[in-house]
């Protein structure tokens, strides 16, 4: 599964300062912030947002437009392209350690324990490896 999107955000300068933003290649994905700070941050959240949504109910992942084809409303409006890496995302939202219960031969865990090996490291290191993370 992808985990690497890069898609134009559309930033319209609101009368008070702040932004809204919206996503030409993600239907209903809009957000706004206060500043520009804020906003490239809600951007990439809520970009983030809708591309785990779309992949949890297997729905097909739209292709980013090119920028040059993105027509502004506004003299004042400007492209953006934000960058979303949903593994860095998911490590943002999901910091918390979850607990899983596993089996291994009694031999192994007692090699293991003598050598003071920490399992869960182990595990994490192991599940990387094997997802290419």
């Amino acid at each position: 599964m992808k985990n690497k999107f890069i898609y134009p955000a559309v930033f319209h300068p609101e009368n008070d300062g702040g932004y809204s933003i919206s996503f030409p290649d993600l239907e209903g994905c809009f957000t706004e912030g206060d500043n520009i700070e804020e906003a490239l941050s809600m951007a990439w959240d809520a970009a983030a947002g809708w591309l785990i949504t779309a992949q949890k109910l297997n729905e097909d992942i739209p292709e980013a437009s090119d920028i040059k084809s993105i027509k502004l409303e506004s003299d004042d409006d400007f492209i953006n392209l934000t960058v979303v890496d949903l593994l860095e995302y998911k490590k943002h939202i999901k910091p918390r350690a979850v607990k899983k219960t596993l089996s291994i031969p009694a031999w192994l865990n007692e090699e293991a324990e003598n050598n003071h090996i920490n399992f869960s490291s182990v595990l994490q290191q192991a599940l990387k490896e094997r997802l290419n993370i």
